[in-house]
C-alpha cells in the first residue's frame, strides 16, 4: 500500500491537523515510527508505515500533530502501526466498524467456559486502544461532529460490558450454577442487567470517560443453583466484571469503573435485586437520584429486564406534579460554581471545563433541571442527551432558539476542548493547566496559534454560558445588601431592619418583623424543618421587597402568613421561588391586590404548578384544547369519585389561570367571561358523559333517548365570573317510534323513563354540587325549569315545549333569552333550540309585555334592591336594568327580527341597534354598559368575595380598576363613569319599559274604577 492509496479523507485534509506544539518531540515520535518499518517483516505494512510519513504527505501533518501533542496518543500509534495504517486506509468509519468486529471475532473463538479471563481482557483492551485512536484522529481531523466521536466511545463501552457479561455468565452456567434459557446468547432473559449512568446512558463518554454504573438483578428470572445466594453470586459477578473493564495490564484498561451511583451505596452491595431498588426509590429515593435515573440506560446484560425495571421507576423520576425541591438540591451540588450576572473576568489558566463557571456541568443542568420540573407531565421532554434535551425544551417554547443554539456551540467547544486535554496523556481530567508552557500546548493541540487566541475564545464561550446559566440559578441573598438590614434572628426587632421595612413602604414594621420572626421560629407546619427555614432565610430579602412593591404592604404579608400557614411544607415552595424569582412577585401581587385568590391559593398551594407553564398568561386556551386537556386528566380515574376531584381540580386550576390572567391584564373581563364559560361547558360536558356511563352500569338505557343540559343567566350568556353559579334546565327526549320495551331502561335494575331520568339528573346535579376533598364544582340553581321548584328535575321536550307554549310566565321567557344548549347530542341540541327560538320568536302584546317586565323587575327590587354602587348586579342602573332592556327588546321584536335573539346581552343590543330597534347611540351606550358593568364586576369578584363596599375594596384593586374601564384616569374618574353609566341606564329603562308599563297600566285603573 502506498501513500496514494490511502482514503480522500486524509488527501482532501492537508494541513488539518494541528501544528506539533512540541516539533521536539514529534521529531522522536516520527523517527520511532520510522523504525517500525525496519522491524517488520511485513513488506506492504513497511511500505505503508513509510508512505505515510512521507515529507508533503497528509498523513505526516496527522503523524506530527499527533507525536508533537500527546504522548498517549503517540504510544498507541507506535504500539498499532498496522492499525494506524489500516485507519489512513479505511477511514475511521470503517476502522471503528472493524474495531468492533475484530473484538467479536477474538471473543468467539475464545474457550466460552474457560476459566481464565486474560485473553478476553486483552482483546478488551486492544479494542479500547484501536477505538481511542481512531476516534482521536477522526475528532482531531473533524471527520466527525460531537455526537459521533461520544456516541463512538459510548458504544464501545456497551459491546465491551456486554461480552464481560455473556463471558462471566457461561462460566456460571458452565460450572451448573447458573441455569441460562439461551447458553448461545447468555444475556438473553438472564435476569442480569447493567444501567448506565450519567454520560454513558446519555451517550456522551468523553475521551477519558469513567463509566457510571448500577448492576441489577431480578431474582424471578435467575434459576440460580449454586451453593451461595444468589445475590453473592451476582456480587462476585460485578467484581470480576469490574475487573475485567478497570485493571490495568501490560494492555492498559478499558474504562474506569464507578458503581457509586447505586442506591445507598455506602451500605448495599455492588449488585442489587431489583426489588430491593424498587422499595429503595419508592421510599428514600433522593432528588438527585431523581436527576441521576434521567440518563439512565439499560446498556448490557438483559436489556429488556432493564427496559421494564425503568418503567417501574418512572413514576419516581417523572413526576407529574412540578417538583422545585429537586432544583434546589441539584443547585446545592453543585455550590462551588456561583451562577451570577454581572460575573468577574473567568480565568483560563486552571479553569475546570466541566464544574467551572460557565462549563460542561452548567449546559446539562441547564437542561436537567427543566426536565425535572416539566418532563412528568410532557414525556417528550426526557431525552437523555443534552442536545437532544435542548432541542426537545426549544421545540416545548421552554428555551428559546437563541439560548439553544448557543448553549450547543458552547457544549460542542468546551466538550472539544475537555477532550484534546484527555488525549494528551489520557487523563480523567478536565482542568487546564496552570503552567504557561502546557497551556501553549493545548492551545496549539486545539488549532490555535498560542494561549491568546484560545483564552480569548473559551471565555466568550464560558461567559455565554455562565450567563444563561445565571437564568435559571442566581445566587442565594443574604440577610443585608445595598437596600439596608433585613435581619429576623433574636427576640427583639433590629433597628435598622425596622427602618429598611419602613423605608420599603410598610406601615407596621414591627408587626412585619414580629411575623417574619415567627416564620424563623417554627409557627407553621411548612416551617417545622431546619432545611425549610434555611431556605425561607436566603429567599427573606427578595421576597420582602416583593411584597413591599404592592400597593398594600401589610396586608400583603399578613395574607401570605395565612399562605404558609396552610402550606404543609416549606421547602419545595422555597426552593421554587428560589428557582422563580418572578412566580415570586407574582405571589406577592396576589396577596397585595387579590383577597380572593389570595385565599383560594392559600388553600390550593399546589396551583402554582400551573403558574409556571410557559402559556400560563396567554390568554384563554381554545375549548377543544381544554377538553383535550380534562380528557387526558380523567385518563388517571380509578373510581367515580376519582372523576369528581379530578374535574374539580382541573376546573380550579382553569379559574385560577382566568384569575391570574385578568389581574395581570393579561386577559380583558368580558374575555375572562367567555374563558370560565368555556370551562364550565368543557367539564360538564364530560361530567356529564361519566355520569350517564356509571348510571348505565347499575340502571342501563333508554333505548334511543337522549339528555340535553341548558344553561341560562350568566352560563348562558357566556358571561360567567368566578362566583357564578350554573342556572339550568335539563331536557330528555325519547324516538316517537320507540317499542313498549323501551318504556323502560335496559339494565340489570330497570326504571321507567320519568324516573330513569329524574335519578341520572340527580346523579349530575349531585356531581357538580357535592363537596368533596377538592371542594364543590358548582353551585346549581334549577329554579328556572319548568314549574319551577315544584317539577321534575328532568323534563320531556315535549312536556317543555308545551310548557313554554301554555303555562310559562313572562320572566320565564325572558330567561330564555339567555338559554344556550351545552351539553347533549347535536340532534336533541338542534330540537331543544328550536323549541326555544319558537318561543322567544313568539308574536307578543307590547303593552302587556313591558307591564310583566316591569313587575318582574319591581319585584326584584323589593327583594335584592341595593343602593351600594359596587352592587354592580342590583343597583338600579346596573347589569340588571341592562339585562332586562335586551330581555324585553327580544321578546318584543324576535318575531320580525329573529337575528336579535341571541343569549349574549351586549352581542343582542349590537343587533337590536343594527336592526335600527333602537337609536344607533341608545344601542351603542347599552352594549358599552354591559360591558363595563362585567368589566367591573368581573375585576372584583376574581379578586375578593362577596358584594364590596368602597372601604373594602383592596388599595390594589382600586388602582387597576380604571386601568381596565377606558376613559377612567384614575378611581374619583371611575367613580364618576358610574354614575353617569346608571343615571343613563335608569333612564333608558324607564324610557323603554317603565313608561309603556305604565300606560299599558291606565286602561286597567280605569276599569277598576266603580
Amino acid at each position: 500500500m502506498t501513500l496514494a492509496e490511502a482514503p480522500a479523507t486524509l488527501e482532501a485534509l492537508p494541513g488539518s491537523a494541528p501544528c506539533p506544539a512540541d516539533p521536539a518531540r514529534a521529531a522522536r515520535g516520527l523517527e520511532r515510527w520510522l523504525e517500525a518499518a525496519d522491524h517488520t517483516d511485513d513488506a506492504a505494512l513497511a511500505a505503508a508505515i513509510r508512505a505515510l510519513a512521507a515529507e508533503d504527505g497528509p498523513g505526516r501533518a496527522l503523524l506530527d500533530g499527533l507525536f508533537g501533542n500527546s504522548p498517549f496518543l503517540t504510544a498507541c500509534v507506535l504500539r498499532e502501526p498496522a492499525w494506524m495504517c489500516r485507519l489512513a486506509e479505511t477511514g475511521p468509519d470503517a476502522a471503528f466498524a472493524a474495531a468492533l468486529e475484530d473484538l467479536h471475532a477474538a471473543a468467539d473463538a475464545m474457550p466460552h467456559a474457560g476459566p481464565d479471563l486474560a485473553p478476553v481482557m486483552r482483546a478488551l483492551r486492544v479494542a479500547k486502544r484501536r477505538v481511542a485512536l481512531t476516534t482521536a484522529v477522526a475528532d482531531i481531523l473533524d471527520l466527525w461532529p460531537l455526537e459521533r466521536v461520544t456516541g463512538a466511545l459510548s458504544a464501545l463501552a456497551e459491546q465491551t460490558l456486554d461480552l464481560c457479561c455473556a463471558t462471566l455468565l457461561r462460566r456460571l452456567h458452565a460450572k451448573g450454577d447458573l441455569i441460562l434459557p439461551h447458553p448461545d446468547t447468555p444475556t438473553r432473559d438472564c435476569g442480569l442487567f447493567i444501567l448506565g449512568m450519567g454520560k454513558l446512558g446519555a451517550g456522551e463518554l468523553n475521551y477519558s470517560s469513567d463509566i457510571d454504573l448500577i448492576v441489577l438483578f431480578d431474582e424471578a428470572c435467575l434459576d440460580y443453583r449454586g451453593r451461595h445466594s444468589a445475590r453473592e453470586a451476582m456480587v462476585r459477578l460485578t467484581r470480576d466484571l469490574v475487573r475485567m473493564m478497570d485493571e490495568r495490564t501490560g494492555d492498559g484498561y478499558v474504562f474506569r469503573v464507578d458503581l457509586r451511583l447505586r442506591p445507598d451505596p455506602g451500605s448495599t452491595p455492588l449488585a442489587l435485586s431489583t426489588e430491593a431498588a424498587e422499595l429503595y426509590y419508592e421510599s428514600l429515593g433522593q432528588n438527585w437520584e431523581r436527576a441521576a435515573m434521567i440518563k439512565a440506560r439499560p446498556v448490557a446484560g438483559d436489556r429488556e429486564a432493564g427496559a421494564r425495571f425503568l418503567e417501574i421507576i418512572r413514576p419516581f423520576v417523572w413526576r407529574r406534579s412540578l417538583d422545585f425541591n429537586a432544583i434546589q438540591d441539584i443547585h446545592s451540588i453543585k455550590r462551588q460554581i456561583h451562577a451570577q450576572r454581572g460575573h468577574a473576568v473567568v480565568a483560563v489558566e486552571g479553569h475546570n471545563v466541566k464544574v467551572g463557571r460557565g462549563g460542561i456541568r452548567e449546559v446539562e443542568f441547564f437542561a436537567q433541571t427543566q426536565q425535572l420540573i416539566w418532563g412528568g407531565r410532557d414525556p417528550r421532554l426526557r431525552d437523555r442527551g443534552t442536545l437532544a434535551a435542548l432541542d426537545a425544551l426549544t421545540a416545548r417554547g421552554l428555551v428559546t432558539p437563541a439560548v439553544r443554539d448557543d448553549l450547543v456551540a458552547s457544549y460542542a467547544h468546551l466538550r472539544r476542548v475537555e477532550h484534546r486535554l484527555q488525549m494528551i496523556d489520557d487523563e480523567q481530567t478536565q482542568t487546564l493547566p496552570t503552567d504557561k508552557d502546557k497551556l501553549r500546548g493545548l492551545a496549539m493541540f486545539l488549532g490555535h496559534e498560542g494561549i491568546k487566541d484560545f483564552a480569548l475564545s473559551l471565555k466568550a464561550t464560558l461567559m455565554t454560558v455562565q450567563d444563561h446559566y445565571a437564568d435559571l440559578f442566581e445566587d442565594a441573598p443574604t440577610l443585608a445588601d445595598d437596600g439596608g438590614n433585613l435581619v429576623f434572628t433574636g427576640g427583639e426587632d433590629d433597628p435598622e431592619t425596622l427602618r429598611t421595612l419602613a423605608d420599603l413602604g410598610f406601615a407596621d414594621a414591627p408587626m412585619v418583623a414580629a411575623t417574619i420572626r415567627g416564620w424563623h421560629h417554627g409557627r407553621y407546619r411548612a416551617l417545622h424543618g431546619t432545611r425549610a427555614r434555611e431556605r425561607l432565610t436566603e429567599l427573606m430579602p427578595t421576597l420582602v421587597r416583593a411584597l413591599a412593591e404592592t400597593v398594600h404592604p401589610d396586608a400583603a404579608l399578613l395574607r401570605f402568613d395565612s399562605f404558609l400557614g396552610h402550606l404543609p411544607t416549606g421547602a419545595q415552595l422555597f426552593a421554587l421561588f428560589a428557582a422563580n424569582p418572578g412566580l415570586m412577585a407574582l405571589v406577592a401581587e396576589i396577596m397585595g391586590d387579590a383577597p380572593r385568590l389570595a385565599d383560594h391559593l392559600a388553600r390550593n398551594p399546589r396551583l402554582l404548578d400551573a403558574v409556571l407553564e410557559p402559556d400560563f398568561l396567554d390568554g384563554r386556551p381554545a375549548p377543544e384544547a381544554m377538553r383535550a386537556g380534562l380528557e387526558g386528566a380523567l385518563q388517571d380515574a380509578r373510581v367515580f369519585e376519582d372523576v369528581l376531584d379530578i374535574c374539580r381540580r382541573w376546573t380550579n386550576d382553569q379559574r385560577f389561570q382566568v384569575g391570574v390572567q385578568t389581574l395581570r391584564g393579561a386577559q380583558a373581563p368580558g374575555d375572562a367571561g367567555r374563558a370560565l364559560s368555556d370551562v364550565a361547558d368543557v367539564v360538564l360536558c364530560a361530567l356529564l358523559d361519566r355520569v350517564r356511563a356509571a348510571f348505565a352500569q347499575t340502571h342501563g338505557e333508554v333505548p334511543g333517548a337522549a339528555l340535553a343540559v341548558i344553561a341560562l343567566g350568566k352560563l348562558g350568556g357566556r358571561e360567567m365570573t368566578p362566583t357564578s353559579d350554573l342556572d339550568l334546565i335539563i331536557v330528555y327526549d325519547t324516538p316517537e317510534d320507540a317499542p313498549e320495551t323501551a318504556e323502560y331502561s335496559d339494565g340489570p335494575k330497570p326504571l321507567s323513563i320519568t324516573a330513569y331520568f329524574t335519578r341520572l339528573v340527580q346523579r349530575f346535579v349531585n356531581a357538580i354540587t357535592a363537596m368533596t376533598a377538592q371542594g364543590r364544582l358548582y353551585e346549581v340553581d334549577m329554579r328556572l325549569r319548568p314549574s319551577g321548584n315544584k317539577g321534575p328535575l328532568a323534563t320531556s321536550l315535549a312536556s317543555f315545549r308545551r310548557y313554554q307554549a301554555e303555562a310559562a310566565w313572562t320572566w320565564e321567557h325572558q330567561a330564555l333569552t339567555r338559554a344556550r344548549v351545552v351539553a347533549g347530542p347535536p340532534d336533541l341540541a338542534d330540537r331543544v333550540r328550536a323549541v326555544i327560538a319558537e318561543t322567544v320568536r313568539r308574536p307578543r302584546d307590547p303593552a302587556r309585555l313591558a307591564r310583566e317586565v316591569a313587575e318582574m323587575r319591581a319585584r326584584m327590587e323589593t327583594e335584592r334592591g341595593d343602593a351600594n354602587p359596587w352592587n354592580i348586579k342590583h343597583v338600579r342602573g346596573g347589569l340588571v336594568d341592562v339585562e332586562f332592556i335586551a330581555q324585553y327588546l327580544q321578546l318584543r321584536h324576535a318575531h320580525d327580527h329573529p337575528e336579535i335573539a341571541v343569549p349574549n346581552t351586549a352581542e343582542s343590543l349590537r343587533r337590536v341597534g343594527a336592526a335600527g330597534l333602537l337609536p344607533a347611540d341608545d344601542a351603542a351606550f347599552l352594549s358599552g354598559a354591559h360591558r363595563f358593568w362585567l368589566t367591573l364586576q368581573g375585576m372584583i369578584r376574581h379578586s375578593m368575595d362577596g358584594v364590596p363596599n368602597e372601604d373594602d375594596l383592596p388599595a390594589g384593586l382600586k388602582a387597576r380598576l380604571p386601568a381596565c374601564c377606558e376613559g377612567c384616569a384614575d378611581f374619583d374618574g371611575l367613580l364618576r363613569r358610574m354614575d353617569a353609566e346608571a343615571a343613563r341606564v335608569r333612564s333608558l329603562y324607564d324610557q323603554l319599559i317603565q313608561a309603556p308599563a305604565r300606560a299599558a297600566l291606565e286602561p286597567l285603573a280605569t276599569e277598576d274604577t266603580p
